[in-house]
């Protein structure tokens, strides 16, 4: 008589469904850790230099020295927008929020703008100017 043996459920056996240390290696995941960023695994290149944190309320203002201010009235009086006289800038209509210290107002000018540095405040009342601060 032959005898029958009931076959083994293998249902919670580990390597019941095959080979199971196959592609397990770190050279299969490309190397292991940081490795390789420079060369076969670009996707991270642009994240590694970035570190710290940027305060997500910041503002950015768009900003022109006294030296580059007197560029712009001279080509607002080349081009007849303002009088040599009389001259009122609102900065805010040419896409300036602040108005820096940095070199000498040669023009006596009235100059409207949402900020100003200490400096340029007293370098353009120096000049017989004035700055009207709107926010």
């Amino acid at each position: 008589m032959v005898v029958r043996h009931k076959k083994k459920r293998r249902r919670g056996e580990r390597t019941y469904h095959g080979h199971h240390t196959a592609r397990k290696g770190g050279g299969n995941r490309g190397g292991r850790g940081r490795t390789s960023r420079h060369k076969h695994i670009f996707k991270f290149i642009e994240r590694e230099d970035k570190r710290g944190f940027v305060y997500p309320l910041r503002k950015e203002y768009k900003t022109i020295n006294l030296s580059d201010l007197n560029k712009l009235i001279e080509d607002l009086i080349r081009e007849k927008k303002v009088d040599e006289k009389n001259i009122f800038i609102n900065l805010k209509n040419y896409g300036y929020d602040k108005v820096l210290g940095r070199g000498e107002l040669k023009y006596k000018a009235t100059i409207e703008v949402e900020r100003a540095s200490r400096n340029a405040i007293e370098k353009i009342k120096r000049s017989g100017g004035e700055v009207i601060l709107k926010n």
